[in-house]
């Protein structure tokens, strides 16, 4: 009865992974053709609009507005827009896949209000005397013009026939899009003789009655009559909409991220698999087969949800990847732990995954409090991360958790592995003999004094963020800043020229120079992409200027990211919440799941972290962004997860002894926690950072700052979890007396009186 029990077990876990083999096989296609991929990856624009009535002290009905610009978006054919109303007066749309974005852009933020007005200005009708959708491209003489037909015939004869009348030079009718108080016929026809655009549409000399319909002629292209009966049939909009940010990608450049970026990521995803295989044998493989659902089941959940797929969101699927993979790697090293001790394994598998527990939730939950964070106060980017962010703690805790370990209990309990230790990464002459008195006497680590050590480790922090402090006064007198601040927070422009072929930054400096536009700053993406930004805010027409010339000399639209003044504070003060609110939550967390000096330690720790990385970037003069703050919230949640681990260890270890030790004895217990849970700490950290290096060195260069304070942050969060935070427990413990907490009654397994062949007997 017991054997067919373990073969049902087995055949189980079998079957489990067919099912899961079969779902991916089966679906990968359909979740690829409903995944919705961002402007970042297909190419498009995000702009935040300020929106202002157009009669001073009216409301503004953001309902009507919004209504109105999905019209618009619906006769532009974008699927899956998204227009979010932001505060009281402000609109972000988001629209990716947008073949003609300047066409696309204009006609979202023109009010297009048409107006029938004569030569002194008087309005004689507006749009509403038009059929609803009555324009339409036409050609005249093989020319464009956008034909309209009338809706009121009888207002409109009576309207042309009394123009009609006029002696000649004023018989004429002009048709306005957004006519303004101040807008004069007789300056703008001025102008038009001086060679410059009118601002009005179209002039026409009326010489009879006419109870039809009309046409509008002008010097119209093709494409600019066809933008004109577009924007007549979409209805003009109540209110004046003013571009405060934009963010512009041209379709072949976020192509080329996403292909570059999925494929460092798919590298980084093989090579975790890879480690987790040769490091941990059978869990291991257990690992990978589930990180590989893993995967499916992010990209799955993103196309049921109808989510939108940003670069950001694959890098923090990349990081995800690594972190979720914490989990399997903590639990393992228990497991091991409890082998070494000289457990049988079935026993060693269910107290190695008990004890892992607390500290597994504990790290996701912080991570949890960085991405709701994120995701309450950020932009679009930084939401996009947060959201996979969200999204990879609850199926690591589905998937890395709890189906892996249901996995492996199935194998373990078949009794395959009963007598084979090394299918878990552990030899058997490492393993007590319990029955004969054996005590553990090997811990997979060497004995090291982390407590004397630590100094030299800190020493180098304090010298990093000194170096950065001294260069950032240096530049500040110098006028460029204490930190590079990118247009996210200085405000300005940022341009990404691409070329088919290598192009140089004097190439684009000599073209932009030749244009009028010069102080420009230039930065190498690739070698055949250069970022051109300036700290002002260019508006659409010099934008557009410039993309025209860039269109004819390297036939691909230029990139643009706009930010007025206005905006790049509020990101800047936005960001400054952001982080004290993270620091905030998490320390109210662990001082709640531990004690208040575990919860400042680990908060000094978070500062360090944040410091040095902010410190290499104002040593390297890297570009500070919003996408920044998305790093370094991420590096607090990953720093405080490792944290948790010693922490975690160290409260073990205080509660086995009833918390009566003495504080000379204090540095032996760190010492001992860091021991036991350094292999965990080391191979966490390496998971994490192996998508993150293949991003680094083969992804997309638009992500390059993403990825590489990813680097720093991740560096610093592993020294800081095992160098700082626990000798700050330390000295906290060694000067002052902390209250402690009720301790709970834990049941302790003593260890197994279990002889097995070929290992202790």
């Amino acid at each position: 009865m017991q054997k067919n029990k373990k073969k049902t077990g087995l055949t189980l876990f079998y079957t489990v992974i067919a099912i899961f083999a079969v779902l991916i096989a089966t679906s990968y296609q359909a979740i690829q053709t409903h995944l919705n991929l961002g402007l970042d990856l297909v190419g498009g624009f995000e702009i935040l609009y300020e929106v202002t009535p157009l009669t001073e002290g009216k409301n503004v009905d953001m309902a009507a507005v919004t209504n109105s610009i999905q019209k618009r978006i619906n006769v532009l054919g974008v699927n899956e827009p998204l227009i979010m109303v932001e505060g009281n007066n402000r609109v972000r749309v988001q629209l990716a896949g947008v073949a003609d974005q300047q066409s696309a852009r204009e006609m979202l933020g023109t009010t297009a209000n048409l107006t029938f007005n004569d030569v002194d200005d008087n309005e004689l009708a507006d749009s509403s005397i038009i059929e609803e959708g009555g324009a339409s491209l036409a050609y005249q003489d093989g020319r464009p013009i956008v034909s309209l037909k009338i809706k009121d015939k009888a207002k409109f004869g009576e309207m042309t026939g009394e123009i009609s009348q006029k002696p000649a030079g004023e018989n004429i009718m002009i048709i306005w899009l957004d006519h303004e108080d101040g807008d004069s016929y007789k300056d703008e026809f001025q102008k038009s003789l001086d060679g410059q655009e009118p601002k009005y549409i179209s002039a026409a000399s009326v010489r009879t009655r006419i109870d039809g319909d009309c046409v509008i002629e002008g010097s119209f292209t093709e494409k600019e009559a066809k933008t004109l009966a577009e924007l007549i049939n979409s209805g003009s909009l109540p209110v004046k909409m003013t571009e405060i940010s934009s963010n512009v990608v041209s379709a072949q450049y976020g192509q080329d991220a996403l292909n570059k970026t999925a494929f460092a990521g798919l590298l980084g995803v093989i090579a975790i698999m890879i480690f987790m295989i040769y490091t941990y044998r059978l869990p291991g493989v257990i690992a990978s087969i589930m990180l590989c659902v893993y995967v499916w089941a992010i990209f799955g959940l993103y196309a049921l949800m109808g989510a939108v797929f940003t670069l950001p969101g694959i890098g923090a699927l990349v990081l995800g990847v690594g972190m979720t993979v914490d989990a399997n790697i903590i639990t393992y090293e228990r497991i091991r732990q409890e082998l070494w001790k000289g457990r049988r394994v079935v026993n060693a598998a269910n107290e190695g995954q008990k004890l892992s527990f607390s500290s597994i939730f504990d790290a996701q939950i912080t991570t949890l409090i960085a991405g709701l964070i994120m995701y309450w106060w950020g932009n679009g980017a930084v939401k996009g991360f947060a959201t996979m962010l969200i999204i990879t703690v609850f199926m690591t805790l589905v998937l890395n958790v709890a189906i892996s370990r249901w996995l492996l209990n199935m194998v373990v309990s078949s009794g395959k592995t009963d007598d084979k230790p090394q299918l878990y990464g552990v030899k058997a002459d490492q393993i007590p003999d319990v029955s004969k008195g054996q005590t553990q006497f090997y811990t997979g680590v060497k004995p090291y004094d982390f407590v004397k050590n630590a100094k030299k480790y800190i020493r180098v922090s304090v010298a990093i963020i000194a170096v950065a402090l001294v260069f950032s006064i240096v530049n500040a007198s110098k006028g460029q800043g204490m930190m590079n601040k990118g247009i996210d927070f200085a405000a300005g422009t940022k341009l990404t020229i691409s070329s088919n072929e290598a192009i140089s930054i004097e190439d684009v400096k000599n073209e932009l120079n030749s244009l009028g536009y010069e102080g420009f700053k230039y930065q190498v993406a690739g070698e055949d992409t250069v970022y051109a930004t300036t700290k002002q805010a260019l508006d659409k027409e010099d934008l557009n200027t410039i993309k025209d010339a860039f269109i004819e000399k390297y036939g691909i639209e230029p990139g643009d990211n706009v930010v007025t003044p206005i905006v790049g504070r509020e990101l800047a003060h936005n960001a400054m919440i952001l982080t004290l609110v993270a620091w905030v939550a998490m320390l109210a967390y662990i001082a709640m799941r531990y004690e208040w000096d575990y919860a400042v330690s680990c908060l000094v720790a978070l500062v360090h972290d944040v410091l040095i990385t902010l410190s290499v970037f104002a040593i390297l003069r890297l570009e500070v962004n919003t996408e920044l703050i998305s790093v370094l919230l991420t590096i607090i949640g990953y720093s405080i997860n490792n944290s948790i681990v010693v922490f975690d260890r160290l409260r073990e270890i205080m509660n086995d002894k009833h918390n009566h030790v003495k504080k000379s004895e204090y540095a032996v217990i760190v010492n001992e926690s860091l021991g036991n849970t350094i292999r965990m700490s080391l191979n966490s950290s390496f998971s994490t950072l192996l998508p993150v290096i293949f991003l680094l060195a083969l992804g997309s260069k638009s992500i390059f700052t993403f990825t590489f304070a990813m680097f720093v942050g991740m560096i610093a969060g592993t020294i800081s979890s095992i160098f700082i935070a626990p000798r700050m427990w330390l000295y906290i413990r060694s000067h002052h007396d902390v209250k402690k907490k009720p301790k709970k009654e834990v049941y302790k397994e003593s260890l197994d009186e279990y002889t097995i062949k070929g290992i202790n007997a």
